[in-house]
């Protein structure tokens, strides 16, 4: 079929897979060296329990056939070597089907582990890359060209995480229709980077400029993905420009550098190769009629399951980042259909007095990403996702969000557990584990320019009540 393969996109493709590839690494390296005090035998929420109420049927996963720690471990870093393996090239110097082994088992090993995660993997970028990833095992490698069927479908989903999030504001907060986000965004969300301090600072018409062309560029942009070229690779390259911009104000794990990925299906790949100097070909055999097959069942299956996607779409009752299915294919998207007013995070301490008294010195727990000492400026972590800083933010809105770890992560700290305590930036209790620990919630805001400069504090913070009182271990 002359029509099933677009030899100019060979290296859209070629950037696509090996970036789509790195983002598998960075997740997989993210699950071996936070599970252990997450999800694991010893962890806050462990596997073992979950699986042993959750049929295999509602979350699929080798974990529910038999689960250790070590067996996780090498679970995970297995999928980490496999991603660094297709990074290099591994998977277009083999045959085309042993290339399509390469991406399905990426997809497995990542599904096992998202599907026992918990609420630690509750995150709208774990199915997405489970989408991505499964596309990916239907886009081929330098054996054949790549198939137009599995562009289009990349660019559909691709539609999917921008048109849906742009729906969700529009329905959603009514700082969105009146341009007035962007005044808290840059100081409220989750994990703000080292320049969300300056963005925040930005004057407010520039802020409304910034929410308009948010939403030009997920409620416009994205149906110039399906149109000819040049109008297409224009397109994907105004969401690129929107996500960099996302990259640089703030800490949103993969969810941000998966988008840009996805943008490059529908970059013209022939324009790309005359710009650095390329063939605007590369030479590759005819598709085999078994991988046409595949990829038109492929597309069949996606059609099939957008139906779900596309009615919440329509729907006034918009539901954003979800899965309809066990196997997250074809899922809904969107982000921050409501935006927060204030900053409330949640600061941890501990002390080894025995007696608790007016004057007891209390030490605070660091964290590597959310903010806590208010001198310190945020840093940049992603696309590596810190789950426990993420969920702390939650923790801050309400304690409801934390009912289920937050309890098991304090008793960790008065037993100092050591995968616990490696997820943290500094504990202050090197030497023997505190006796009694508390938790205190606080209202942060980003300090003028003036305080800045008076004080060397990015953030200003205000007590606002008890968020735990002083628990310990009980006696024996």
């Amino acid at each position: 079929m002359e029509w099933f393969t677009a030899s100019g996109y060979w290296l859209s493709r070629l950037f696509l897979t090996r970036a789509l590839a790195a983002i598998y690494l960075v997740g997989f390296v993210s699950a071996a060296l936070q599970f252990r005090a997450l999800i694991g035998e010893r962890g806050m929420l462990p596997v073992p329990q979950y699986v042993a109420y959750v049929p295999p049927r509602r979350a699929p996963s080798v974990f529910q056939f038999h689960y250790s720690d070590r067996f996780f471990a090498a679970w995970a870093w297995t999928g980490a070597l496999l991603s660094a393996a297709v990074v290099a090239g591994a998977a277009d110097a083999v045959p085309l089907g042993a290339a399509m082994a390469m991406w399905a088992a990426l997809w497995v090993l990542y599904l096992s582990i998202v599907n026992v995660g918990q609420t630690w993997y509750s995150f709208g970028w774990e199915s997405l890359l489970l989408e991505a990833g499964f596309l990916a095992v239907f886009l081929g490698n330098t054996r054949t060209d790549p198939p137009v069927l599995t562009l289009w479908l990349t660019r559909w989903l691709l539609f999917r995480v921008e048109f849906g999030a742009g729906l969700i504001k529009l329905r959603g907060d009514p700082c969105w229709r009146d341009l007035t986000c962007l005044y808290y965004h840059h100081e409220t969300q989750p994990m703000p980077g080292p320049l969300s301090w300056f963005f925040h600072r930005l004057p407010r018409p520039l802020h409304r400029v910034e929410t308009a062309a948010n939403h030009v560029a997920q409620l416009v942009v994205p149906f110039g993905l399906f149109t000819p070229q040049p109008v297409a690779s224009v397109a994907a390259g105004l969401i690129i420009c929107t996500q960099l911009w996302l990259v640089a104000s703030g800490n949103f794990s993969w969810l941000n550098w998966l988008t840009i990925v996805l943008a490059l299906s529908a970059v013209d790949g022939t324009a790309l190769a005359e710009l650095l100097g390329l063939p605007r070909h590369a030479p590759a055999a005819p598709a085999p009629l078994w991988f046409e097959v595949l990829v038109l069942a492929a597309a069949a299956l996606v059609a099939v399951l957008s139906w779900w996607p596309v009615r919440n779409l329509l729907s006034a009752r918009q539901r954003m980042n979800m899965s309809f299915n066990a196997f997250h294919l074809v899922n809904t998207y969107g982000a921050f259909g409501s935006i927060n007013r204030s900053r409330y995070e949640v600061v941890v301490e501990g002390t080894d007095e025995e007696g608790l008294t007016e004057d007891t010195v209390w030490k605070e727990y660091g964290f590597r990403g959310k903010p806590g000492d208010p001198r310190r400026l945020p840093r940049q972590f992603a696309p590596y996702h810190l789950r426990l800083d993420w969920l702390m933010w939650f923790a801050g809105i309400s304690p409801g969000y934390a009912r289920e770890w937050f309890g098991p992560f304090v008793e960790r700290l008065l037993t100092a557990d050591p995968a616990t305590l490696r997820l943290l930036r500094h504990n202050p209790f090197p030497t023997a584990p505190p006796t009694h620990v508390r938790a205190r919630l606080y209202l942060y805001r980003f300090t003028t320019w003036r305080e800045l400069r008076e004080t060397g504090c990015w953030w200003h913070r205000t007590l606002v009540r008890e968020y735990l009182p002083p628990a310990r271990l009980a006696r024996p």
